[in-house]
């Protein structure tokens, strides 16, 4: 008898250059071990430089996607990546409260590292009313934290209180990443009814590409095998470390592509 795999669901935009988005999510879970399924909410024409068009996909297709995934295949995680538009975020937050999956990791995608936004003001709100109550492990960077706050987070206690806030939204657990300060030390916090933990690890050189959707996927892949939050927190920070040291570039002084293999 064939034996059986975790299964995972990535709610997310195509990354055509191969690097982020759903793409980066399936090489993600394979690495890890579980088996990755999908529902595309957009098409991207992107590359490490730039997301130069996008193409939203229809509710009614997602929806689809959505049911197809779920009839068949028992989802232990979902994450969510880019939304683009407030009808996608209601349409995924009906299908996860029907769905009732045992794990839901939100990646807040706001902004792509190009700078090209990729969440429609009017969908800030419904991700926060909808989406957030039904979240048991949100992943923001520090700009998205700000955007969903309305407020500038400079310093250590600035971040405490950003993590406590985003925890009154309605989230489980928040782990708000460091990668966007300054300091030669990255400073990974993690938020939940226990308290706070730092997750601390050296700053590598370089610019990366699809740092975030991996983590997430990461962190979703290690929940559907059973770790504890914190546990799979810490394992998927490890992974997304490894990948970037591996890391290479498609084109001299570009961004870092993460090598994304499986573990040793």
């Amino acid at each position: 008898m064939a034996a059986t795999r975790a299964c995972c669901l990535t709610i997310a935009g195509s990354d055509s250059g191969g690097g982020a988005g759903v793409q980066a999510d399936l090489k993600t879970f394979a690495a890890l071990g579980v088996h990755g399924t999908s529902a595309i909410t957009a098409l991207t024409a992107q590359n490490t430089r730039a997301v130069t068009a996008v193409h939203p996909v229809p509710v009614r297709q997602l929806r689809a996607e959505l049911d197809a995934v779920f009839d068949d295949f028992t989802i232990s995680a979902v994450k969510t990546g880019m939304l683009g538009a407030a009808k996608t975020v209601r349409c995924v937050a009906r299908e996860i409260t029907r769905r009732q999956p045992r794990w839901l990791v939100v990646d807040p995608v706001m902004i792509a590292t190009s700078g090209a936004h990729l969440l429609e003001p009017d969908a800030v709100r419904v991700l926060i009313d909808q989406l957030l109550p039904l979240t048991d492990v949100l992943t923001p960077n520090l700009p998205e934290a700000e955007a969903l706050l309305d407020m500038r987070i400079g310093n250590a206690r600035s971040a405490e209180r950003a993590g406590e806030a985003l925890l009154a939204m309605g989230a489980k657990a928040v782990l708000l990443k460091g990668g966007h300060g300054r300091a030669r030390e990255v400073v990974d916090r993690w938020f939940d009814a226990r308290g706070t933990l730092e997750l601390r690890h050296p700053r590598l050189p370089g610019q990366y590409h699809g740092t975030g959707c991996t983590l997430s996927a990461a962190l979703a892949a290690e929940l559907a095998k059973g770790a504890p939050p914190r546990t799979a927190a810490r394992r998927a920070i490890g992974f997304v470390q490894r990948a970037m040291r591996e890391g290479f570039r498609t084109r001299p002084g570009g961004l870092v592509v993460l090598r994304v293999g499986p573990t040793r």
